[in-house]
């Protein structure tokens, strides 16, 4: 199956780099799903907002501040004011 290489980024340093399935992120137009081959595009990340990677091994939830998520031929970067681990409720 195809991957996406994924960059998540604060300005204080690099928070997750690596192959992923799929990224999922709330950006200031909706909900964005971004798959292996999807179109280019830049959005501006909702403040704040969640950022998703899913892989093989599971799903990588991020709380974002500010930012962006650029999609390319190359890959999902996200480029955020602020990144942390988000916490994750476990559904029953």
């Amino acid at each position: 199956m195809a991957q996406l290489h994924v960059e998540l980024v604060s300005v204080e340093s690099k928070v997750w780099s690596g192959e992923a399935d799929a990224v999922f992120a709330r950006t200031t137009e909706g909900e964005l799903g971004v798959l292996p081959g999807h179109a280019p595009l830049l959005g501006q990340l909702a403040d704040p907002g969640t950022v998703r990677i899913k892989t093989g091994s599971g799903e990588l939830a991020y709380t974002v501040n500010g930012g962006f998520l650029s999609v390319t031929g190359e890959g999902v970067s996200v480029l955020a004011e602020t990144a942390e681990p988000a916490e994750t409720a476990s559904a029953h």
